[in-house]
């Protein structure tokens, strides 16, 4: 349902102030002729639909996502499972992070159950790198569809062993906690790769504990403010390919600074997966909630 892809992250129906006295692509005196299609109250413009319809279906199809994601969120937190959502442009070397992150853990918190979800358009080859480490991965395949949504994870968690973990034969995903409470001490990591796209994903709950989004730095240091849906929806920004500074004129500090205007809240960790510069604080961070 990506004809609703553009709109607002957390407030389907919500009116803003620009446009709503004119046609929504007008071009205001100062801004040299430039289209503006997202001040209209749906924040998106979809042909032959109006700005009212598409507020609708927007709150229809996120509403029902939002069911499963909650379902999601609990049938996790009854098994133990961490759920992380890594999101990104593609290129910025989720996979590769990913990878480095898998076998890291290895080292740093053996026995820790690791399974991945992994979203692509098509293809398996990134879960097959996933595969190579030895964590089990599920692979989607969004066809045309440009993220991941909450009854895709649903499905998916149910093929991997990780959701056999705890669960002793439960397949209700709204199952309360306190059933596997005993078990909940025993925790596991789920990482869900999600399509590379910094735009729709921001607004699709999938039951994560939270959405990592991962920036590399070969690109641009204001891609926190062209995409600030995604970075305010994000608690953590990864600036990846660290060992690559030296050689491009990619700016940190402006690049943090982009990112709090958006979301004064972001954590900001710089990584390296190739040289394992930033690994320790990465995994720090990702075995926060897992007692590891």
């Amino acid at each position: 349902m990506c004809v609703i892809c553009g709109c607002s992250t957390g407030t389907p129906g919500a009116v803003h102030q620009h446009g709503r006295d004119s046609d929504p692509a007008h071009a205001h005196p100062h801004d040299h002729g430039d289209l503006h299609y997202g001040q209209g109250p749906a924040r998106v413009s979809v042909p032959g639909m109006s700005q009212a319809r598409a507020i609708r279906l927007e709150a229809d199809v996120l509403g029902a996502n939002q069911r499963i994601a909650d379902a999601n969120r609990a049938h996790f937190a009854g098994h133990g499972v961490v759920a992380y959502n890594l999101v990104s442009s593609p290129g910025s070397g989720k996979t590769t992070l990913l990878c480095a992150t898998i076998e890291a853990l290895k080292v740093r918190a053996p026995g820790l159950p690791v399974g991945v979800i992994e979203g692509d358009q098509q293809t398996t080859n990134d879960a097959d790198r996933i595969r190579a480490t030895g964590a089990p991965a599920i692979q989607i395949n969004t066809g045309k569809g440009c993220h991941l949504d909450a009854p895709m994870i649903a499905e998916a968690f149910a093929r991997l062993p990780l959701h056999g973990h705890h669960h002793h034969g439960h397949h209700h995903h709204g199952d309360a906690p306190e059933h596997d409470h005993a078990h909940a001490a025993d925790p596991s990591l789920l990482m869900i790769e999600n399509v590379g796209n910094l735009v729709c994903p921001a607004m699709w709950d999938l039951g994560e504990r939270a959405k990592i989004a991962i920036l590399s730095v070969t690109e641009g240091e204001d891609k926190p403010i062209k995409y600030p849906d995604m970075f305010a929806a994000a608690r953590l920004m990864v600036l990846t390919k660290v060992d690559l500074l030296p050689h491009l004129d990619f700016d940190v500090a402006q690049c943090i600074a982009f990112a709090q205007r958006v979301n004064p809240d972001i954590e900001v960790l710089l990584v390296s997966a190739k040289t394992g510069v930033g690994m320790d604080a990465w995994m720090d961070w990702l075995l926060q909630d897992t007692g590891r």
